[in-house]
């Protein structure tokens, strides 16, 4: 995959962040950043039309980017819509008392981050609204300068985060002062924030 489709696979991942599951949409991110990206293509047109998660024209043309067969039948199936739906969330700066606690969390990613590029570590609760593929979780939001691989950061934290805490919880790689899809648009807004980078 070369620079510009592994930029066009990353700016897609964002804007599906939210409308794909989490799980899935973390692998489609680890498969791209990983070299695998006919496995990435794969489960991402798959799980589009398993999801019934439907894409807009310019998304579509997005993903044809990066395929080997720009007519690949699998993005035929997918439904196109005329602009992407608001997010099925809706984010706070606390959870409800039942939440489970983000400690071990907040520690590895506190840690980690500033390692891989973020600027500034902000955290929010997501809580579902409707027709949501995903409960609700802690939503993690990463910030980092105009130019770092979003993929690169992003598959580093999630692994950590597993490694070290058994945790999942969605991380969410946002540029600093760039217009971000809905989804991470409105996790950003709702976040508090864990730690900035020294310096």
């Amino acid at each position: 995959m070369d620079a510009r489709a592994h930029a066009t696979a990353t700016d897609l991942c964002a804007r599906l962040a939210g409308r794909l599951a989490d799980d899935t949409l973390r692998g489609v991110r680890q498969d791209y950043f990983g070299g695998e990206a006919r496995q990435a293509e794969t489960t991402l047109l798959l799980s589009l039309a398993h999801e019934g998660v439907g894409i807009t024209r310019v998304e579509r043309t997005m993903i044809r980017s990066t395929l080997d067969d720009p007519d690949d039948p699998d993005l035929a199936a997918v439904a196109i819509i005329d602009a992407p739906p608001p997010p099925p969330y809706r984010f706070f700066p606390v959870a409800p008392p039942h939440a489970p606690s983000p400690a071990p969390a907040d520690a590895v990613l506190a840690e980690r981050a500033p390692l891989q590029g973020g600027k500034r570590l902000l955290r929010a609760w997501r809580e579902p609204v409707s027709q949501a593929p995903d409960q609700a979780a802690w939503v993690y939001v990463v910030q980092v300068e105009r130019g770092v691989d979003r993929l690169r950061v992003h598959s580093g934290l999630v692994s950590h985060l597993w490694v070290r805490a058994r945790a999942t919880w969605p991380v969410e790689v946002v540029e600093d002062g760039a217009t971000l899809p809905p989804y991470q648009a409105a996790a950003l807004a709702a976040a508090r924030e864990i730690r900035a980078a020294k310096g």
